[in-house]
């Protein structure tokens, strides 16, 4: 049987838009000789995400994005075909990723550990991860910063090094140097010193060496000289507190003998403060004193006669 050239074309025809359907959809993300499960996601933005871009897990590719459409708010809702074979948890986190430094991108699904797994048409929940830029740029206004606060310290030590502070540094250096020879000679003349006095060193420390044995070799002796000592400091003290306290006692008995005596009226003190006649009589006497001496201003002639031509006789 002889095929026409008309069907011919017409298969060949029909082949080629059977390829051409089956490319763009792979294009677009559909596979169509396998089956997939749809999920969707919402993002802010997508920034070059496109269909076909894949769909990693731990760069493992798994499915296609398949479609993005704006939303009313502005929102791009995206799809995506992913094969049926993949178990997917329901709290995947579907992040839109850079995959290299010019600016490709692709999802990134970061299962969750949930028990349940999504289903056909769930959707996803989106997370965008920064790009290169907005990750460098605190880093740059950092850096910016940084180099202020550098120049500003720079300049300062530049107003501060001037002419006369260097002038300062070194003359400090100048006596650092100077310092430390002096001390270099100071300690060549012990060095000197020590080798010149190494004999009576020696001598000295056998010396110091001998007393300590000695000291060592008696130190039964030394300890029970210590013990005697502390024992005949320790009588001495007993004796003069007794002693002491033994005169303190007869000096308040023979306190109290006389205080008893002036009680009782024995003796100068004891009659002037018990006598009330003798009081009275020291009284009169000190009264009649008073009056002698005022007569005698009174009238001296009484007591003075004074002449010039000598005393009369009476």
């Amino acid at each position: 049987m002889k095929i026409a050239n008309e069907t011919k074309v017409g298969i060949l025809a029909v082949v080629a838009i059977a390829i051409l359907i089956i490319g763009y959809s792979f294009l677009r993300g559909n596979d169509v000789f396998s089956s997939e499960n749809t999920f969707y996601a919402t993002y802010e933005r997508v920034d070059g995400l496109t269909p076909s871009k894949p769909i990693l897990v731990n760069g493992y590719q798994i499915g296609r994005v398949s479609e993005m459409q704006l939303q009313p708010d502005g929102k791009i809702k995206v799809e995506f075909k992913v094969k049926q074979n993949y178990a997917i948890p329901a709290n995947t986190l579907a992040r839109l990723t850079s995959t290299d430094l010019l600016g490709g991108k692709a999802i990134v699904f970061e299962l969750g550990d949930s028990p349940e797994y999504a289903k056909d048409g769930d959707e996803l929940e989106a997370d965008i991860q920064k790009n290169i830029m907005e990750q460098v740029e605190p880093i740059q206004r950092k850096a910016a910063d940084i180099a202020a606060a550098l120049d500003s310290v720079l300049s300062a030590v530049n107003n501060t090094i001037n002419a006369d502070f260097q002038r300062n540094f070194n003359r400090s250096i100048n006596s650092i140097a100077n310092s430390l020879q002096n001390l270099e000679g100071i300690t060549q003349q012990l060095d000197g010193l020590v080798v010149s006095e190494r004999n009576r060193i020696s001598h000295i420390v056998g010396n110091v060496e001998s007393i300590t044995g000695n000291l060592k070799n008696n130190n039964e002796r030394i300890g029970q000289v210590l013990i005697n000592l502390d024992e005949i400091t320790d009588q001495m003290a007993k004796a003069n507190f007794a002693e002491t306290i033994t005169s303190a006692n007869k000096a308040m008995a023979d306190f109290q003998s006389i205080t008893d005596r002036i009680n009782q009226g024995q003796g100068s003190i004891g009659m002037l403060l018990n006598d009330e006649k003798l009081y009275d009589n020291l009284n009169q006497a000190s009264q009649n004193l008073e009056e002698l001496i005022a007569d005698m201003k009174a009238r001296p002639g009484r007591y003075v006669h004074f002449s010039v031509f000598g005393r009369k006789k009476d």
